[in-house]
């Protein structure tokens, strides 16, 4: 039987349960100095950034990577996976955590909720780097007006509304989230032993009791909300322009959010924004491009 205890991975970092908006969290921190809280996407978990936090915390930062609520060792409650919530279990952390702001750093479904949390708390997030991850209503756009593109290329997040699809997620040891990390990476990194070894990691974590329904969860809220009052607030908020400043770097490979979605989100920033491509690099650019990442990462967090 998998438990949460298989994402207790020890190493240079103190792993700590805090509570946040109303759930406990497992948060991964390594390092002292101004705040750097990690945003995990689907279908990883903490583990995700254990290379970059590292490098970020020697360089004089405080890294914080997070399970998001429903995954990893994070508790697993059956609502909540809303826009709102999660934005504001993001913001909640930095508080519980003892900060007034940090700078967020989220890759595919944490760097969409690290658009949301920099849109409805900008007084707590002061820089945001988003790997992978369009801006919520980019990506809504591109699925209506790119339908042999970006419709296409989320045909398995559709899927994800069927009823007790969790189950087929988990079956063969969820043999299905290695089938989509395979699709959305690049293929340089797919034929290495790291590929191999983050998947199975990811695999084993989906696993655990509960895990895969919360991750399903979130997408769901998104699709039924799109013909409800909640969801049209939630666009309308989305709306205001971010006065953070925003950094995007996407995969030029990427085949789960495309470039050409992503591209368009800085007309929702009037902050200082810059967008760059990486060659070579699919949806999971911070395990197939880590030095890359590090270093926009850092040079986006020093700038003043």
């Amino acid at each position: 039987m998998i438990d949460e205890s298989c994402v207790l991975v020890e190493g240079p970092w103190t792993h700590r349960f805090v509570g946040a908006n109303g759930s406990r969290f497992h948060v991964v921190e390594a390092g002292t100095g101004p705040l750097v809280l990690f945003l995990h996407g689907f279908p990883e978990f903490w583990w995700a950034w254990h290379d970059v936090m590292t490098r970020v915390a020697d360089a004089g930062f405080r890294a914080v990577a997070i399970d998001l609520r429903g995954y990893g060792a994070s508790d697993k409650p059956p609502r909540g996976y809303d826009g709102y919530t999660m934005a504001a279990d993001v913001t909640g952390l930095i508080r519980a955590l003892g900060e007034r702001s940090a700078m967020i750093v989220g890759a595919g479904a944490g760097g969409m909720i690290g658009w949301a949390a920099a849109a409805f708390h900008p007084k707590l997030v002061n820089r945001l780097v988003v790997l992978g991850a369009a801006h919520p209503l980019r990506l809504r756009a591109a699925l209506f007006a790119d339908p042999r593109g970006q419709f296409a290329a989320s045909s398995a997040i559709l899927r994800f509304q069927v009823p007790r699809y969790e189950h087929v997620l988990t079956r063969d040891n969820a043999a299905l989230v290695g089938e989509l990390m395979t699709q959305w990476t690049g293929p340089q990194w797919r034929q290495t032993a790291e590929f191999t070894d983050y998947v199975d990691r990811c695999r084993e974590a989906m696993q655990i009791p509960q895990a895969a329904f919360c991750a399903l969860e979130a997408y769901r809220w998104v699709a039924r909300s799109a013909l409800r009052l909640q969801g049209y607030r939630f666009v309308k908020l989305m709306q205001h322009p971010l006065i953070t400043p925003t950094l995007q770097l996407h995969g030029a490979l990427d085949t789960a959010t495309l470039p050409r979605t992503a591209q368009g989100s800085g007309r929702y920033v009037i902050a200082p924004y810059e967008w760059r491509l990486i060659p070579d690099a699919g949806h999971f650019l911070h395990q197939e491009a880590p030095d890359v990442v590090t270093g926009e990462i850092l040079r986006w967090l020093k700038t003043s």
